[in-house]
């Protein structure tokens, strides 16, 4: 039956039988009979069929939220027993907006420290997909923004306040300012990330809110890709402050914050709703409470 389930669920995130079957590394008519067993056994259609995959029915919908369920319940057992055998160990599979990557390693460094056993995959993924990939259990932990957009019913450890710099060239237009506002920021040649991410989204807010819009002529889903054009001195962007941390000395750039009016977002660890969590994962959001209280909650560099 579980073997069935996690297919069913894989078809439902794929939307194609061929992919599917292949991520289940199975062939396509395997994963079909499997499907069609369901069907039989809960005496229900599950999926709309033609040529190609249709979509779920309704009744479909409603298994596809029990068995991600199911499957997340038994996944924590064998994780639970193997705990008791060998120990805290295994594999732990981590997602984060691009804006927070440089904030993971605050959480991964100390936890592996204290657990050498496990190990780590960390995604760099939107808020959106975030949740889609823990829906579909394909991740353990997103980090993400808390606030701005409903999350859905998951577990939840704030970390720190995203708050947000205008960087640019040390001699520009700007040189010497100690802050710039939304609407200043807004008449810069930009470069953004995309629209897709939820930083986007709050710069867009916020430079509404101020009577101004975003006009980039640059986007990227990459804050390497970012950094890099602003370095060129072609371009100014929007960061937070964490992030121009991470990237060290700004050599011919300058870091200024940004006011009228102020942005701070709670960034924090996303976990299904599951109770009891995994022996891994009640360990992780035990770390992230610790890490919580001592990461400083706007973390300026000294540009």
């Amino acid at each position: 039956m579980i073997d069935k389930l996690e297919m069913f669920i894989a078809l439902a995130r794929e939307k194609h039988f061929g992919r599917a079957a292949e991520d289940c590394r199975v062939t396509q008519p395997t994963l079909s009979s499997a499907i069609k067993q369901l069907e039989d056994q809960f005496g229900v259609m599950l999926v709309f069929r033609g040529s190609r995959y249709q979509g779920l029915t309704p009744e479909g919908q409603r298994v596809l939220e029990w068995a991600r369920r199911i499957v997340g319940d038994v996944r924590s057992m064998q994780e639970d027993l193997r705990t008791a055998r060998h120990g805290l160990s295994g594999h732990l599979r981590i997602a984060a907006i691009p804006t927070a990557l440089s904030a993971v390693s605050e959480l991964t460094t100390p936890f592996a420290e204290a657990h050498p056993g496990i190990t780590f995959t960390v995604l760099s993924r939107t808020s959106i997909e975030i949740l889609s990939l823990l829906e579909n259990l394909e991740i353990d932990v997103g980090i993400t923004y808390l606030d701005n957009e409903p999350l859905g019913r998951v577990t939840t450890v704030p970390l720190y306040e995203e708050r947000y710099a205008f960087v640019t060239q040390a001699d520009g237009p700007h040189a010497g300012k100690k802050s710039i506002t939304w609407k200043e920021v807004a008449d810069a040649p930009l470069c953004l990330l995309t629209p897709d991410m939820q930083n986007r989204r709050i710069v867009n807010q916020k430079m509404g809110e101020a009577g101004a819009s975003a006009n980039p002529t640059l986007e990227s889903n990459s804050v390497i890709t970012l950094f890099s054009h602003v370095r060129t001195g072609r371009w100014s962007s929007v960061m937070p402050w964490r992030l121009v941390d991470a990237f060290g000395r700004l050599d011919n750039l300058t870091a200024i914050p940004i006011v009228e009016p102020e942005a701070a977002e709670s960034i924090g660890l996303v976990a299904a709703y599951r109770e009891p969590h995994t022996p891994v994962l009640a360990a992780l959001l035990a770390e992230a409470r610790k890490v919580s209280q001592l990461l400083p909650r706007d973390k300026q560099p000294s540009a």
